[in-house]
């Protein structure tokens, strides 16, 4: 036996109307076309009539439009010759009163006229119930029902020829994304429609870390005094955002009631679904009345494109007669393009050898002992066929594209949001699931590569309640009379930052100042109650507190509160107003100078460098001076003193030897600046050796607190522990809990081996202060090793968040922030970077440019002296002691090769005037030799 599941009202809906409809139907059904074999009608290939049933309620918004549409399109398509050309097409219309009980005997009723589709119904409950009814008798249900729902496997007759409102939850997803709102209020009928619709949106805005904050139904046909009830209970409460998914023929008394209110002004924000433009589409001519109502209203309409086909159909059904509406809204546009759909899905269908006919099914046989007549319903034969024609049907209708998709729905969802202001309704924008917000049509992007990305999504400006452009900030602070609760850490230690007062409100300290002034910059009133969280006896958990503001407990925490991962997860924080990041605190102490602290600032490898560096140069002056400067003259003992004294003498800038050579005097400009930058770099260096605190540790940083084994303070209720533990895998046996500020003193100048501990670990703002009241008897060691700050917690999407958040930045910007720091924190300053006593000392590594710079020079001029006296050597010949100008005539140039080593060192060392001098005199011998040569010459 097969089991139908239907949903939880369609049930005994079903089961009502069916034992009602099959009561009164009778048992012979005559009037049938066709002939008929056994239990099955079967029609001939060519039917002369097909009859498409149609189910609206008439005397709507709705079926107004929809069945000018129908009888429209039924007259265009049995005038049109090129589509089913003998086969005319019979309408069976039925009203369904907007009764979900009447509208369901309708439809099965419709069901017994052997109709081959059926158009609506445009009650998403009716269509619940009837859908079952297609499945049974394999009849397509060309539907209006928007219910997202409906898109069930459940349903494999029912076919929404309008977009899904899931698509339109979506578009208002996209919407209140876009003006940056985080919770808004629904308000909407209690049905199949509403519901499931309101559920779509939930989920579309959590995707946008968005949510309903409330919702509140009604059930259809409410009482305006009980709407008028819900709106007052909504207006309590802080979301200013308010999303309207209600019928068409309703939901203007609500805006009327909201207005009586005051909910129709500056700072509200009313978004309408597409019931709104449906209605107001209707009315040949909005009166003032509707208009002065509806100011400021945000809604969605069906975007149809604006074509020549659609300005002809409009143009049309404006000059058809017996139009029961003056306007007509896009469900005209709808139900015309539903009939040209089956009807050229049956033109397809009868082309590819289909036949129409009926027959009885076996499941639905009238029993002896039953009073209800169930084989007076008919299967549709062809139903499956001719469903699967009808998705595959695709062509270009007055509402756009008509052409399903793999999840049956019309490709390319698209809507136009309408701002209502003024006289009149004007388009600030489009959305589509193509390329979501834009002010381009969605026609025109369908051409171009989808671009659904924040930068990209655009409005034009919008006229809010209250003829405001400034867009409303979506929530107001809840006019209940409840204060805010915050709760206050009962801190034991640092009270400069957050502690316990006698005085009102009962809490002081830096952050408390912080958070007044901040509330102070809202543009409204937030009236604060602190609760001091904490027996007063130790330090909170901090991490509890934010556990107790998600739990709804507290509504925020004002304190010194850190953040940190796992608190963000639970709560929102403000922007930080402080800085912070945990480093290592250490004692310091002083050392006594040691006699041989002059040696300190440079390394050994640098003294035995600088000092080799003074001889050579020396020497390469000695060298230089030698044959120009009787100062560097002299014996060998004489001249080696004359050398080291000159060398040392120039640390100094005292020596009195005066450099006449261009090149000694180029070497020794050269080695003063190198001499001048070793003093001022060793006078620097010593007075900080002298003056500087050592550390009485060898801790430097985290780093050496990881690898060691000694223990480490903590201060209680810090995240330090976990972050210790778990960040950085530091046993928690070696993890000291800390009460306060005397217990940081004790423990650290007790030191690892007295129980004490070796270094602490704390946040900076409390170091700081700490390092200041012991008057710097403790400093820190290496960098912070986290980065983060201090803010105030919030329940999870809460908008104050984010308001402080601006406020915080206008006391940083303006410098309050800064006096109220003053205030509570200005004290000793001990931040000073310390230095290891091995970091002050000067290693060759800083110096070896310039004595790179300096050894060139003297190699350079070296390089020139000798080559100049090379030269030199070559031309010059000793002075003959007794010179025979006959018998020598001209002198002979010196043999190198039988030079001795001692004869060069003697030209050396003999004085630059006298070479000079004996060189002139050669010179004028050779002349006078070659004169008398050629003198005594023959002629």
């Amino acid at each position: 036996m097969e089991v139908h599941l239907l949903t939880r009202h369609g049930s005994m809906v079903m089961v009502l109307f069916l034992l009602v409809f099959c009561s009164w139907i009778p048992i012979e059904v005559v009037g049938r076309t066709g002939a008929t074999i056994g239990n099955a009608t079967v029609s001939s290939s060519s039917p002369r009539v097909l009859k498409i049933g149609v189910l609206f309620t008439l005397n709507s918004v709705i079926g107004r439009s929809a069945k000018a549409g129908v009888l429209a399109a039924i007259d265009d398509v049995n005038a049109n010759k090129s589509i089913l050309r003998s086969t005319k097409l019979e309408i069976m219309l039925h009203d369904t009163n907007c009764s979900g009980f009447l509208g369901t005997v309708e439809a099965l009723q419709l069901m017994e006229n052997e109709v081959v589709a059926a158009i609506g119904p445009q009650s998403s409950g009716i269509a619940h119930v009837i859908s079952h009814v297609a499945n049974e008798l394999h009849v397509p249900l060309l539907s209006f029902a928007t219910d997202p729902a409906l898109v069930s496997l459940q349903y494999p007759y029912f076919i929404r020829t309008t977009p899904d409102d899931y698509f339109q939850m979506y578009a208002i997803a996209d919407l209140v994304d876009h003006y940056r709102w985080r919770e808004v209020i629904a308000i909407f009928v209690d049905d199949d429609n509403g519901r499931n619709g309101i559920s779509v949106l939930g989920d579309a805005l959590a995707k946008k870390r968005a949510k309903i904050s409330y919702k509140a139904a009604f059930p259809p046909g409410a009482p305006m005094s009980n709407i008028s009830d819900l709106l007052n209970q909504v207006n309590l409460m802080e979301s200013r955002v308010y999303v309207l998914h209600v019928n068409p023929d309703s939901g203007l008394s609500i805006f009327a009631l909201a207005k009586k209110i005051g909910m129709m002004t500056s700072g509200y924000v009313w978004i309408a679904t597409d019931w709104l433009p449906s209605v107001l589409d209707s009315m040949e001519q909005v009166n003032t009345d509707t208009l002065n109502i509806l100011q400021g209203v945000v809604a969605l309409r069906h975007h149809t494109p604006d074509t020549d086909l659609k300005k002809s159909f409009i143009s049309n059904l404006k000059s058809r007669k017996n139009n029961e509406t003056a306007g007509f809204n896009s469900y005209a546009f709808y139900a015309y393009d539903s009939v040209w759909l089956a009807a050229r899905a049956l033109d397809t269908f009868l082309n590819e050898g289909g036949n129409i006919s009926f027959s009885s099914d076996p499941k639905l046989q009238d029993t002896n002992s039953s009073m209800l007549h169930f084989s007076a319903l008919r299967v549709f034969d062809g139903g499956d066929k001719f469903l699967q024609t009808i998705l595959k049907t695709n062509f270009t209708g007055v509402s756009g594209p008509v052409q399903f998709g793999m999840d049956k729905n019309l490709i390319h969802p698209a809507y136009d949001i309408m701002n209502i202001g003024g006289f009149g309704t004007r388009r600030i924008g489009y959305w589509s699931n193509y390329s979501g917000l834009s002010v381009i049509a969605p026609e025109i992007l369908y051409l171009k590569p989808p671009n659904a990305s924040a930068s990209n999504q655009h409005l034009y400006s919008v006229i809010w309640p209250g003829e405001t452009t400034v867009t409303p900030r979506g929530w107001v602070f809840p006019n209940n009379g409840k204060p805010l609760r915050i709760a206050v850490p009962n801190r034991v230690s640092y009270l400069e930052f957050v502690g316990k007062d006698k005085n009102p409100p009962g809490v002081k300290g830096y952050c408390i100042d912080v958070f007044e002034a901040a509330i102070k910059l809202l543009p409204y009133p937030v009236p604060t109650e602190y609760i001091l969280y904490g027996h007063g006896d130790r330090n909170p958990s901090y991490d509890d507190l934010a556990y107790q503001v998600a739990q709804n407990n507290f509504d925020a925490v004002v304190g010194d509160i850190t953040i940190v991962t796992n608190r963000t997860r639970i709560v929102d924080f403000t922007q930080p107003y402080m800085e912070s990041g945990l480093v290592v605190v250490v004692p310091v102490k002083e050392i006594k100078s040691s006699p041989w602290s002059f040696l300190k600032p440079f390394t050994t490898k640098m003294w035995l460098v600088t000092g080799a560096f003074f001889l050579f140069v020396g020497a390469v002056v000695w060298i230089l001076e030698h044959r120009h400067n009787e100062e560097f003259r002299g014996p060998p003992r004489k001249q080696i003193i004359t050398v080291c004294w000159f060398s040392f003498s120039t640390m100094f800038f005292s020596h009195r030897e005066n450099t006449v050579s261009a090149l000694g005097r180029l070497v020794l400009l050269i080695w003063l600046w190198v001499v001048l930058i070793i003093n001022s770099s060793y006078t620097a260096s010593l007075t900080s050796i002298l003056t500087v605190q050592q550390l009485s540790s060898q801790i430097e940083g985290i780093d050496s607190l990881i690898s060691g084994t000694q223990p480490i303070g903590i201060q209680e209720g810090s995240f330090a522990k976990k972050y210790l533990t778990d960040e950085l895998n530091i046993a928690p046996s070696r993890i000291v809990t800390l009460k306060n500020m005397e217990a940081y003193v004790d423990a650290l100048e007790r030191g690892p081996r007295n129980g004490g501990v070796v270094a602490i670990v704390d946040e900076l703002p409390y170091i700081q202060l700490f390092m200041s009241n012991t008057n710097c008897k403790f400093r820190t060691v290496g960098q912070e090793f986290t980065k983060s700050g201090w803010g105030f917690a919030f329940q999870r999407d809460s908008p104050l968040a984010v308001d402080l958040s601006t406020a915080i930045l206008q006391l940083s910007e303006n410098g309050e922030l800064q006096k109220i720091h003053d205030k509570w924190l200005l004290k000793r300053d001990c931040t000073a970077q310390l230095n290891v006593e091995d970091s002050n000392k000067l290693s060759l590594s800083s110096f070896w440019g310039l004595f790179l710079i300096c050894g060139i020079a003297c190699f350079l001029s070296l390089v020139v002296f000798f080559v100049r006296v090379f030269c030199q050597y070559t031309r010059f010949s000793p002075e003959p002691e007794q010179v025979d100008v006959e018998i020598q005539p001209r002198p002979p140039r010196r043999n190198l090769k039988s030079t001795s080593f001692k004869d060069l060192m003697e030209f050396v060392d003999t004085k630059e005037k006298e070479i000079k001098e004996r060189l002139r005199k050669s010179k004028r011998r050779r002349s006078q030799s070659l004169d008398e040569q050629s003198s005594s010459s023959p002629s």
